[in-house]
Parts: C-alpha cells; sequence; structure tokens
C-alpha cells in the first residue's frame, strides 16, 4: 500500500509522515517513510531549479518508492511525483512526455492527503521561503489533481489536531489497509 501526503513545501507533509507511520507502527504494520529526494539534489532547487535538476527529483522519487516499496508493507511517502512535476512546470513550464508519465505512475499510490497551504510557511533551511513561490506551486498541485480528477483526501484547514487520526482511519478502512491488519 502506498500513501502521499501532498502539497507545497513548509507546509507539515514530514511532520505528517512521520506520525502516521508511528500511528501505524502502533497498529503492528511494517511501514517506511520515503523522504522527500529534493533534499539530496546534487543540482539547484526551489526557484533556482532547472529541468535537470527536476528530473532526477522526479526519478528518484520513483525508484525510492520502489526500493521500499520492495521491503515494505505500506510506503507513507512525503511527497508524490505530482507534487515534483507542479515544481518542474513551475520552473520549466509543461514536460507532455514526463507529465505522461507522471499520470501513469500516480495510478500506483493508494492514497494522497493534500495538506492545504495556510499562507505560511516553517522554514526549515532548505526550502524556499517565498510565499508566492509556495501558493504557486499550490495551485499547480490543485491544477493537476483537477485535470484528471484524481482521487484524494483533503486535510481541512484550521483543523490540524485531526489530521493524522483521520489519515490513521483512512487507511485502516482501505482494503489494503485491512489487510495488513488480519
Amino acid at each position: 500500500m502506498k500513501v502521499a501526503f501532498i502539497g507545497t513545501h513548509g507546509v507539515g507533509k514530514t511532520t505528517l509522515c512521520y506520525e502516521l507511520a508511528a500511528a501505524l507502527k502502533r497498529e503492528g504494520i511494517h511501514v517506511d517513510i520515503v523522504k522527500e529526494v529534493a533534499r539530496l539534489s546534487p543540482l539547484p532547487i526551489n526557484q533556482k531549479t532547472s529541468l535537470e535538476a527536476q528530473t532526477w527529483i522526479f526519478l528518484t522519487q520513483m525508484a525510492e518508492e520502489i526500493r521500499s516499496g520492495s521491503q515494505h508493507d505500506v510506503l507513507v511517502c512525503d511527497r508524490s511525483v505530482l507534487d515534483n512535476y507542479a515544481y518542474m512546470m513551475l520552473s520549466c513550464g509543461r514536460q507532455l512526455p514526463i507529465e505522461r508519465f507522471m499520470y501513469h505512475w500516480m495510478k500506483s499510490y493508494d492514497l494522497l492527503f493534500k495538506v492545504p497551504y495556510s499562507g505560511q510557511l516553517t522554514p526549515d533551511g532548505v526550502r524556499d521561503t517565498d510565499t508566492f513561490f509556495a501558493e504557486a506551486v499550490d495551485q499547480l498541485v490543485d491544477q493537476l489533481l483537477g485535470e484528471r480528477a484524481l482521487p484524494h483526501h483533503r486535510l481541512e484547514p484550521g483543523a490540524r489536531p485531526t489530521w493524522i487520526e483521520r489519515a490513521r482511519q483512512v487507511v485502516l478502512d482501505h482494503p489494503k489497509g485491512r489487510k495488513r491488519l488480519i
């Protein structure tokens, strides 16, 4: 089973990944986190990125999902390839061959949780703190979700304390989640 928290940077996806993984481990589920790969990029990211950098991030995300998925029952992904493509699209325009592959790869996610952008970013020393940039990425994520009507769960703004319990319950209620508990 593959679950991803999606949205722009600085909205708390990484924290949610760790919280959900811990909650699922308490249920006895063998879970792993696929961490955000942009931080590992040997090339510039954020507003200084390039098509080469974004392609590296996009392909590395997939490689990490394949690696981890071969060893664990549930993957909790800090982003999806859709997020990665949104950054690529913002900096380099649509890349139709990559976009087609991105939509194909999106079928491999069982659950998506869209983390809302509140207009404020949590600085982490790596990701860009420009709110216009973050909002543009967030809007592209929504646009890409809408263009193919990709099923996803929207976490409610202002309801942060309930997000993990909601995500945990959605995972456990999913047919693949129930199988893990049998």
